[in-house]
């Protein structure tokens, strides 16, 4: 297990012999970052890092359970010193003080109502020889199982002619995940696995490359949740482990239904408290 050192923070080697300096902003990023896992001691098993190519463009692919994520999967490139151009929602980026790091670091604002300009640009970057970061379960997995994948990964990996490197992430949701509060504890292990390459043969269609993929990215996580030092301290903390492990997580089916619920607006949101109910309850703690 490894966790962050205040030498690593300020190691000059940490992003190889000669980083380019237009990265200059993501690489203080990423410097901040490790203060913040080393403040609360994360724990991290990084596997597979060597999948990474150290030259070329390269699509990640992993599944998705915390909002970090994509924190916890830029530690995967680090040891090759590759950057991770993530895709992310367009919202992201026009917020009035995440918008200007996430363009500094040259992420990919996704509009899903108009895709093509996103899968436009992640091609052009992954023919510049970037490594691309995608999520293709689109949105996060409430049942901690892989989810039904989006094409565009497997279609970008053909047009650009560039490997996938499967992967996965676990641990990082029992801090912060959809439907839970987040939990700020010190001492969480996170483990991120990057599986062999992906590269789509002479003619390979679509489907079956996103079906190579699906298979190693669920491979890839079944291996780090069997494998993950921590077990759920009672029945009231198995809510992080997906069912077919012991969880009480929703199953990939229930996931699902509530899934088409909330994307056709019938969910129920409950009222969010006011200051001064809040401010009550914490009173009353």
């Amino acid at each position: 297990m490894y966790t962050a050192s205040w030498r690593d923070i300020v190691r000059p080697g940490l992003f190889g012999p000669s980083p380019d300096p237009r990265d200059r902003p993501y690489r203080t990023i990423i410097r901040l970052a490790l203060v913040v896992f080393r403040l609360f001691r994360f724990r991290f098993d990084v596997r597979g890092s060597e999948h990474v190519p150290a030259t070329g463009g390269a699509i990640i692919c992993s599944n998705h359970v915390s909002f970090f994520d994509f924190t916890f999967l830029g530690l995967g490139a680090l040891p090759q010193h590759r950057l991770v151009r993530f895709m992310a929602k367009s919202p992201v980026f026009e917020h009035w003080f995440a918008g200007r790091f996430m363009r500094a670091m040259k992420h990919i604002p996704v509009d899903r109502k108009a895709g093509s300009a996103a899968f436009e640009a992640a091609v052009r970057a992954l023919k510049d020889g970037e490594v691309v970061g995608v999520f293709p379960e689109a949105t996060i997995s409430t049942s901690f199982t892989v989810k039904d994948l989006k094409a565009g990964a497997a279609r970008m990996a053909i047009d650009s002619g560039v490997p996938i490197i499967p992967a996965a992430v676990w641990g990082g949701h029992r801090v912060a995940t959809k439907n839970h509060k987040v939990e700020l504890r010190r001492g969480i292990p996170v483990t991120v696995v990057l599986g062999e390459p992906i590269l789509a043969e002479p003619g390979e269609q679509i489907a079956a490359v996103l079906g190579r993929t699906r298979a190693a990215m669920e491979t890839l996580l079944d291996e780090a949740q069997r494998s993950y030092p921590d077990r759920p301290a009672g029945n009231d903390d198995r809510w992080w482990l997906p069912a077919h492990l012991g969880g009480t997580a929703p199953t990939p089916s229930a996931a699902a239904a509530a899934d088409t619920v909330r994307a056709a607006g019938r969910e129920i949101k409950q009222k969010k408290k006011s200051p001064l109910a809040r401010l009550t309850g914490l009173l009353r703690r």
